[in-house]
């Protein structure tokens, strides 16, 4: 192999895999991408079933606030974004065909609104740079060197002048991502925070009366707190608790908490006062007087509904203030991603591990999180690409 076209193996065929692959690729490398599962994009395709959300139109330095890590070294989501943020996506997304547009909530997605059809040309776009393709190889070994050896549980062997590793997290096993890797790099030496859900649903004891009515209803214009943290968005009323955008944005911050509870907030546009005197009449039923004077939704009526109020102060500081313990998250397998993976403290700026010069990480598998909204997908491709830049300079040296 010639430093003209070096050798990459790219360990994973979910977005941050191919997108790797992709950047390697039009850099001139010769790339295999190794995949366990039959097909590659298998999460993807999930993903993009209600819609997939490419990225967020916000701005720069909000948008890099969005992900967090223990050991995340400062600044360094800023400095990757600006390397492959929301506009690169967009005009990536616009190279294959695929237009697309902001909604209301500065969520952008293909004009299509499905994953298959820029999967398919995505495919061809990398089998027509010469990406190789190696279904149902699932990764087993790793003996470094140069080039590095890579041995696979069909009993397979391939060799590689950089790898770089984008296995994704623990979410949705099904598709591939089942987390196997974890132990498999802690033999290696390298240290990885245990894999945990993130953006998932909580789970909490509803009263039956409570389900009854509220199982299934969306709450809406909230504003949800834990511990120091607060959510602005909506929930869903669940069988087991409570799922939706505001509970996933303080998944991180429940963890922390010795007893997780949210602390939700049902007319955040209105004070305790302005709310106690929209009941200035009112002697009686107060709950079903406040469902019409401050416009309760359904749910959020039979949520404040689990006791009596004898004075409207009280139900108005429960409206202000409701309190909801909850006793653990949803199974990992639920998630729709997962926080943990390999510490930042193992990985140099351009993503290789430290302890094994040429490897490179992508994807879910570093530990960060983000919520949802197009920072998923944006984190895995905006570190996808620096690590294939940082994996085409280790094996142009090797």
């Amino acid at each position: 192999m010639t430093h003209d076209s070096p050798s990459v193996a790219v360990i994973g065929g979910g977005p941050a895999g191919l997108r790797a692959a992709e950047v390697a690729a039009l850099a001139g490398a010769q790339v295999t991408v190794f995949d366990g599962k039959p097909s590659v994009g298998r999460k993807f395709l999930v993903a993009g079933k209600g819609g997939l959300n490419l990225t967020h139109s916000e701005a720069p330095d909000r948008f890099a606030s969005r992900y967090s890590g223990p050991g995340q070294p400062a600044g360094w989501w800023a400095d990757v974004l600006t390397e492959f943020g929301p506009a690169e996506m967009c005009q990536w997304a616009a190279g294959l065909g695929i237009e697309t547009y902001q909604a209301s909530s500065g969520r952008i997605y293909p004009q299509a609104m499905k994953a298959a059809p820029l999967l398919r040309r995505w495919v061809e776009r990398l089998r027509a740079l010469g990406v190789r393709f190696e279904m149902n190889h699932r990764w087993t070994a790793l003996v470094p060197g140069s080039p590095h050896r890579l041995g696979f549980s069909n009993d397979s062997v391939a060799c590689a002048e950089a790898v770089i590793l984008a296995l994704g997290g623990a979410s949705w096993p099904q598709t591939g991502s089942d987390g196997a890797w974890v132990r498999f790099l802690e033999n290696l030496g390298i240290a990885c925070q245990p894999l945990v859900a993130a953006n998932c649903g909580w789970e909490c004891a509803w009263p039956q009366e409570v389900l009854t009515t509220a199982e299934g209803r969306p709450l809406k214009n909230l504003h949800v707190g834990a511990g120091d943290a607060l959510a602005i968005g909506e929930l869903l009323v669940t069988r087991y608790g409570l799922e939706g955008g505001a509970i996933y944005q303080l998944g991180a911050a429940l963890r922390a908490m010795p007893q997780p509870a949210v602390a939700i907030d049902f007319k955040p546009a209105h004070s305790h006062a302005q709310l106690v005197a929209k009941m200035e009449s009112v002697r009686r039923d107060f709950l079903a007087e406040a469902r019409i004077r401050w416009k309760l939704s359904a749910a959020a009526h039979a949520i404040l509904g689990r006791q009596a109020w004898q004075d409207a102060a009280a139900l108005a500081r429960e409206a202000k203030h409701c309190v909801i313990a909850l006793s653990g998250p949803r199974p990992i397998a639920e998630a729709i991603s997962s926080a943990g993976g390999v510490c930042w403290d193992e990985l140099d700026r351009h993503l290789m591990l430290k302890k094994l010069p040429g490897v490179f990480v992508a994807g879910e598998m570093i530990d960060w999180e983000a919520p949802t909204g197009g920072y998923l997908l944006q984190g895995c491709f905006a570190t996808a690409t620096r690590a294939a830049r940082g994996a085409l300079a280790a094996a142009s040296k090797a």
